[in-house]
């Protein structure tokens, strides 16, 4: 009797551990998949916001336009003028030289936000919040007559690099490019500086209307 109680015993146990088992396979199984979900999401969502950048880099006015209600006197939820900055080139020569730059307007509605300052005097965009921008250039360049080929280099204080290949061939211009980064910025000066060779900068113009710096806070 006493056997037969002890066999029973050891039964219950192999059935409790046995469901027991169940439930953590359950569990771990049920945590694998929501973190796939959850990684899978997040994967998307970066690819999405990298997909709109890159769309909306096409035209800086496009960028202008969802950052205000043309409705409305006050900036859209999602994107807050103030934080938001786009200035246009003002030189069409090249040479090796600070870029100089100007406020562009959009109607009544000026490009810089009030969270930047740009001094004409330094030629300088500086940002008043401190934390992670955006920040991107495109650059237009023509050729006028007969050009050499080379690089067109422009750099906004160590923070952005944007290399320009211009081509000796006619029927390629004009040369258009467009660079973008995502870096932390404090109270910098972002004073961009044109570099290029003695050769190259012959019979080559910056077009001012393509060609201009945008910066706006994401976080």
């Amino acid at each position: 009797m006493e056997q037969s109680s002890n066999q029973a015993d050891v039964e219950s146990l192999q059935k409790s551990a046995g469901r027991r088992r169940s439930l953590v396979d359950f569990f771990l199984g049920m945590s694998v998949v929501i973190l796939f979900v959850a990684v899978t999401a997040l994967a998307v969502g970066g690819m999405l916001v990298v997909k709109e950048l890159r769309s909306e880099l096409r035209d800086p006015a496009s960028i202008h336009a969802r950052l205000v209600d043309s409705g409305s006197p006050s900036p859209t939820p999602s994107y807050k003028m103030q934080n938001f900055a786009y200035l246009k080139a003002t030189q069409s020569e090249l040479d090796n030289t600070t870029m100089s730059w100007m406020i562009a307007h959009f109607g009544e509605r000026k490009s810089i936000g009030s969270n930047f300052q740009y001094d004409q005097s330094k030629r300088s965009l500086k940002p008043s919040k401190k934390g992670t921008y955006f920040m991107y250039i495109q650059v237009t360049v023509n050729c006028t007559h007969k050009c050499e080929a080379g690089v067109l280099k422009l750099e906004v204080t160590g923070k952005l690099t944007c290399n320009v290949e211009l081509t000796d061939d006619v029927e390629k211009t004009p040369v258009s490019k467009k660079c973008w980064t995502v870096t932390e910025l404090g109270n910098d000066d972002l004073i961009t500086q044109m570099t290029v060779s003695k050769k190259t900068k012959e019979n080559w113009s910056l077009d001012q209307d393509r060609s201009g710096l945008g910066v706006f806070l994401v976080d």
